[in-house]
């Protein structure tokens, strides 16, 4: 079985945000670093703040770490 990041962050989306799955299991959109330390705190996940830069935990697809809107 391969390992896999925990968190995947997706590519943005044309009119804006990126799609967050945990574990698989997609729990929702995310417009900004806010909604994605709330998502992660909603799927049990504590002080998500602070692992949102951890390669090891978030897996940035598509577009770098922290960028909400494509092109950007």
């Amino acid at each position: 079985m391969t390992w896999q990041t925990p968190i995947i962050v997706h590519p943005p989306a044309p009119d804006g945000g990126r799609r967050v799955t945990v574990r698989g299991q997609a729990v929702g959109v995310a417009r900004d670093d806010r909604d994605l330390v709330e998502f992660l705190r909603r799927a049990g996940l504590g002080d998500a703040d602070m692992a949102l830069d951890d390669p090891h935990l978030v897996e940035w697809r598509g577009g770098g770490a922290h960028v909400w809107a494509k092109g950007s």
